[in-house]
């Protein structure tokens, strides 16, 4: 076969297509079970982090985190997916999975607040694709330690510029933005509000006790 015929050309795209896709393609298939289950592993440890069941620095393993979400969270799909209630001794705390645009691809993150939907209890950043040193801070322990405790004022947060070291008044609705990082920032409010529309609407329809 002459090496300048289209069918040459074909055949050997071809082989070269295999031996490059087909190891790809074995070791997706190979690897899936074990990805969904780091998935899954991941948004627990953030639904006990934002529901505040899970210490900060908290370095529990597979079993660990298994079994504290047995015992302490319940899945409430009937009204809505990714919703998850956990009971305390400051009464009953929910918490959601949602997400929303950001500067360059989705935010995925856990919000959780108390049963009457009047403050934050925590807030975690499952996953994002914003820019290193800049929105990706929104990840940052202090960033996330101003919603936890915060209240909520007028059915949602403010958004105010600050210096990076977090709003320290839990009580005024306000977190601190993201120092060069304001439109990253606005769309976790955006995200973090309508999450909190999400579960005043369940509260007033006797979804939440």
């Amino acid at each position: 076969m002459r090496k300048d015929s289209i069918i040459y050309t074909v055949l050997f795209t071809f082989v070269v297509c295999l031996l490059f896709v087909l190891p790809l393609a074995l070791a997706n298939e190979l690897t899936k079970a074990r990805v969904a289950a780091n998935r899954d592993l991941a948004e627990r440890r953030a639904v006990l982090s934002a529901l505040g069941l899970l210490p900060a620095g908290a370095k529990l393993d597979a079993e660990g985190i298994e079994a504290l979400w047995s015992a302490k969270v319940v899945p409430m799909p009937e009204l809505r997916p990714k919703l998850f209630r956990s009971s305390s001794v400051d009464g009953e705390h929910y918490a959601l999975e949602l997400g929303g645009a950001g500067l360059w691809g989705r935010i995925e993150a856990v919000l959780a607040t108390d049963a009457s939907v009047s403050r934050i209890v925590g807030l975690e950043i499952l996953s994002h694709n914003e820019t290193p040193g800049l929105g990706g801070r929104i990840d940052e322990a202090w960033f996330k330690a101003q919603f936890r405790g915060e209240s909520i004022k007028d059915g949602g947060i403010s958004l105010v510029q600050g210096q990076d070291s977090g709003d320290k008044d839990p009580d005024n609705g306000r977190v601190e933005a993201i120092t060069g990082a304001s439109l990253t920032s606005g769309f976790v409010k955006t995200i973090v509000d309508r999450g909190i529309a999400d579960l005043a609407g369940l509260r007033d329809k006797g979804g939440l006790r």
